[in-house]
């Protein structure tokens, strides 16, 4: 053990530290671009080029943090090198692209569902990738050298960057063309970068709410409205669209319409925005909610999930609120969410009433625990976080049972409606995105939408009304922006915002 008993050069830890960066983390990286490249010697340029950039980037950053920080350097670099590891843990499980909307999904997170994904295969990730490197770093005594030779060795990697950049001008068009795919892979720079980046977008989009033009209720009719935000539905797994499977038992017989939708992204935070949203910005307007809560309609919101914009509502229970109203209730399945619903619309004092009701009933890896045992209808299921090692079959089941108990609520839902007297009523469901299962080696969601493929964007849209005289347009295509325009509408809501040409109803 004298290796760890001598001091070593700053220098010598840095090459070896940025040796193991390379080697231990980047082979997802590197097998992108061998995909990408049409081989020959200038593919291999590439590729060497890659690798003495990358390799001359982090040590100039691991010499920079470590000289300047010392201790705290080296706590800098340990949580980069676990934060390495469990990147690389789900980019080789769940295919995933660590892009600025990635770290949306991570930030938005709640602990209940981050456990989901816990496994072996990500213990000995952490252990072996993250804390192995974090002990060598810390039990090695350093020779930090002088500030001269700090000077020498921060510009010979600065250098190094430089020559290799210059020197690669003329591929410069190939990264640019790849730089998202190849940015979403490069340890420790693909998570640091898009958190500053996915904060700054958040910190210019939620300054302050923009107030839309004010609304007016035009009528004294009274009227009901259910929107149900799904969560990671496709729409190819709903039978109501022909999937072969029987997965929709309880609406088939509702006489819903489905409507074929596509998501405006793959993402919770931007799904729920977009169908909330007026219309595709990108600043924070008055989401739908607010809006018509403003305009003098009695709105509540009821959610197992996360991730929506500011609500500014009297109204808003999350599951917690709804087990202390309901204590006998099962809290955990969404169907926690539909306790007391009849009894808080008849109690409602005002003509207009709106209600979300935001679920998590297909959220991944842990289908099997989104539905009670009643619903298992398809076995054997998939039982393992580890989608990439599921069989296939059961990962299949898993996931349709959970569509089958999306189903049952919506039906539940509708039940409800059918039940309020002297009000006219509409259920709409829509999901936020879609889901993929295994197609292409891509799982769950979060594709950036440049190169999503179908199945994190075709949801399901599905309406039902209880006035034989509200028909539906028949439109070939509609997306989640035309769920704030319809609810207008159907709440006689008027307002300069309103587009009739996202209005699904006659």
């Amino acid at each position: 053990m004298k290796l760890f008993k001598d001091r070593i050069k700053l220098t010598t830890i840095c090459v070896v530290l940025s040796i193991f960066t390379l080697v231990a983390y980047h082979f997802p990286f590197f097998r992108l671009v061998i995909e990408n490249t049409e081989g020959g010697l200038n593919g291999t340029l590439i590729f060497a080029g890659l690798a003495v950039l990358m390799l001359a980037l982090n040590f100039f950053f691991y010499y920079l943090v470590l000289y300047a920080g010392r201790i705290v350097g080296k706590c800098i670099l340990g949580f980069m090198f676990i934060a390495d590891a469990i990147s690389l843990y789900f980019i080789n499980s769940y295919e995933v692209l660590i892009t600025d909307k990635m770290m949306g999904n991570v930030f938005n997170t709640q602990f209940s569902e981050a456990s989901g994904f816990f496994s072996l295969s990500a213990v000995l990730y952490v252990v072996f990738l993250g804390i192995v490197p974090c002990i060598y770093l810390f039990i090695q005594k350093v020779e930090y050298g002088s500030f001269k030779r700090f000077l020498a060795n921060i510009g010979a990697g600065l250098g190094i960057v430089l020559a290799v950049a210059l020197g690669h001008m003329k591929n410069w068009p190939w990264i640019d063309r790849n730089s998202t795919e190849l940015g979403s892979l490069l340890m420790p720079w693909s998570y640091t970068v898009n958190t500053f980046r996915y904060y700054s977008a958040e910190k210019k989009r939620n300054a302050k709410e923009i107030l839309l033009p004010d609304a007016v209720i035009t009528n004294d009719n009274p009227d009901v409205c259910v929107l149900i935000i799904g969560e990671s539905a496709r729409r190819d797994h709903f039978s109501l669209y022909g999937y072969e499977r029987e997965t929709n038992p309880f609406t088939a017989k509702d006489s819903v319409t489905a409507l074929i939708a596509e998501a405006a992204a793959t993402y919770t935070t931007a799904g729920v925005k977009a169908i909330l949203d007026h219309g595709p910005v990108n600043k924070l307007y008055e989401i739908l909610p607010n809006y018509l809560h403003r305009a003098g309609v009695d709105v509540s919101w009821r959610t197992s999930n996360w991730g929506e914009p500011p609500v500014h509502i009297g109204k808003y229970y999350k599951v917690k609120e709804l087990k202390a109203r309901f204590p006998e209730a099962d809290d955990r399945y969404d169907g926690i969410l539909l306790e007391g619903l009849k009894e808080d619309i008849m109690n409602s004092e005002k003509t207009k009433t709106f209600v979300i009701i935001h679920t998590n009933t297909s959220h991944g890896p842990t289908y099997f625990k989104k539905y009670p045992a009643d619903f298992e209808r398809f076995t054997p299921v998939c039982t393992t976080v580890e989608m990439s090692k599921a069989d296939h079959d059961e990962l299949m089941n898993a996931y349709d049972n959970s569509i089958i108990y999306t189903d049952w609520l919506i039906h539940s839902v509708i039940e409800v409606l059918k039940e309020v007297p002297d009000r006219r009523c509409c259920m709409m469901y829509v999901s936020d995105h879609g889901e993929s299962l295994g197609e292409n080696n891509l799982y769950m969601h979060g594709v950036p939408m440049s190169m999503a493929p179908k199945e994190q964007v075709e949801i399901p849209f599905i309406v039902w009304d209880s006035d034989e005289d509200t028909t539906v347009k028949p439109l070939e295509k509609v997306s989640q922006y035309h769920v704030f325009h319809s609810i207008m509408n159907f709440l006689g809501v008027e307002s300069p915002i309103y587009d009739e040409d996202k209005n699904i109803f006659e």
